[in-house]
């Protein structure tokens, strides 16, 4: 059993077991975590479309970490000017391990 879910305003395929590294939650690292924004859910029973989201469905995880992602440079040049402006960005996540995918559908 998969299901597509929302949050950060990005959509993950997940599955029991899976780790995942999404937009900074704010939980503890240990603690748990439900996603009720389930798009998508494919069981035995054939597959399951929310209009936009599903009644009932949640997926459960745990929060593993906290982290920083790669550094990836911003730079921005003004032709003929003589003028630029060089920035690092390095994005903040949260590593979830997903534990359940339930659906009351």
């Amino acid at each position: 059993m998969y299901a597509i879910i929302e949050t950060g305003g990005k959509q993950f395929r997940v599955e029991e077991g899976l780790k995942i590294d999404v937009e900074k939650l704010a939980a503890e690292p240990g603690g748990e975590i439900v996603l009720d924004k389930v798009l998508f859910l494919d069981k035995d029973g054939g597959p399951l479309v929310g209009e936009p989201y599903l009644e009932g469905a949640k997926v459960t995880c745990e929060v593993v970490e906290h982290g920083r992602g790669k550094k990836i440079i911003v730079f921005h040049k003004r032709r003929r000017q003589d003028s630029h402006k060089k920035q690092g960005h390095r994005q903040d996540y949260t590593t979830l391990l997903v534990k359940s995918i339930e659906a009351n559908a």
